[in-house]
C-alpha cells in the first residue's frame, strides 16, 4: 500500500496510457480503398483538388446542381471519391466535406463556406453516407432557402434534421443487405421525411458499397459488387435530379455516354 502511495503518479501514466491506445483504437477511421485513391487523381473530364475543409472534384463543363457529401462516422473522406468522382463525370461539381476526428457531428456545417464561396448561379444538394447523412439534413433544415435538394445514402434524419415543411426534394437510398441502419429506425424516421421523398432499396447492397474503405464492422455481406452499387446509386441520384431538381437531362445522359464508356 505504502508503494502504490508512493509511485501514484507512475500507475496514474500507465491508465492514461491505457486509455489513450482505448480511445485510439475505438475511433481510428475506416481508410480509402485502391479504387478510392485511384478516383483521388484528375483526368482529361474531371479535377481533383484539396483544400482545409473539403476535397472538390471540378468537372470540364459543370451543370447544376452541385452536390455536399457528408461522408460517414469514422470513414475518411478520401474513401468517397468513387462516388464523387462519378457525380463530376456527369458534369455536377462535387466537394466531400472533411469533418473533424471524421466525424460530422462535429463539423455539421461545414456546408456553409462552401455555400459563401459558390460560384455564379451555382445551386447546391446536400447529403451524405450514415451519420454524414443525418448531419447533412439538420445543415438542410436550417438552410432551407439555400439547397435545391437533399439525399440520404444509408441514412435517415432526426428530429433535428426534420425536412417536412423545408420544401425541398428528398431521395433516400438504402441497400437491401445494410447490417448497421436499424428497420425501426430507418421507418420512425420517416415522419421527418415530405411526403414527396422518393425511396430506393438497391437489392443485394449493403451499407459499406455506399462508400470504397472495406467492409465496416457490423454491416451484412453485399451480393453485388462495389462498382454495380456505386452504378446504380449514380443513376438513381441522376433520375431524381433529372425528375425534381434541375428538370434537366443531360446530367443522366452524361453519365449513360460518359462514366459507362471509361468504365
Amino acid at each position: 500500500m505504502k508503494s502504490f502511495r508512493r509511485h501514484w503518479w507512475k500507475w496514474l501514466i500507465v491508465v492514461l496510457f491505457l486509455l489513450i491506445v482505448l480511445i485510439y483504437w475505438y475511433i481510428r477511421p475506416y481508410k480509402p480503398s485502391e479504387a478510392a485513391l485511384e478516383a483521388l487523381k484528375s483526368d482529361k473530364d474531371v479535377t481533383v483538388s484539396e483544400e482545409n475543409q473539403w476535397i472538390l472534384f471540378e468537372p470540364k463543363n459543370p451543370v447544376q446542381p452541385s452536390m455536399i457529401y457528408y461522408p460517414g462516422a469514422l470513414v475518411k473522406p478520401e474513401s468517397y471519391a468513387t462516388y464523387a468522382h462519378a457525380f463530376a463525370h456527369a458534369g455536377h461539381r462535387t466537394y466531400i466535406v472533411k469533418m473533424p476526428l471524421n466525424l460530422a457531428f462535429l463539423g455539421s456545417n461545414r456546408a456553409a463556406s462552401i455555400l459563401a464561396k459558390k460560384h455564379n448561379d451555382e445551386t447546391f444538394v446536400i447529403g451524405g453516407h450514415s451519420l454524414g447523412g443525418v448531419m447533412a439534413s439538420r445543415f438542410a433544415a436550417a438552410h432551407a432557402s439555400e439547397l435545391s435538394g437533399v439525399f440520404f445514402l444509408a441514412s435517415y434524419p432526426d428530429s433535428k434534421g426534420s425536412l417536412v415543411s423545408a420544401n425541398l426534394p428528398v431521395i433516400s437510398l438504402i441497400g437491401s443487405n445494410d447490417g448497421e441502419v436499424k428497420p425501426d429506425t430507418y421507418s420512425k424516421a420517416k415522419s421527418y421525411l415530405p411526403n414527396t421523398t422518393e425511396y430506393h432499396t438497391i437489392q443485394g447492397g449493403n451499407h459499406s458499397q455506399f462508400g470504397s474503405y472495406g467492409f465496416q464492422k457490423g454491416d451484412k455481406a453485399a451480393n453485388i459488387s462495389a462498382k454495380e452499387q456505386l452504378d446504380e446509386t449514380i443513376q438513381l441520384l441522376l433520375n431524381w435530379e433529372v425528375a425534381t431538381v434541375n428538370k434537366g437531362r443531360e446530367a443522366a445522359y452524361r453519365y449513360r455516354v460518359g462514366f459507362h464508356e471509361q468504365s
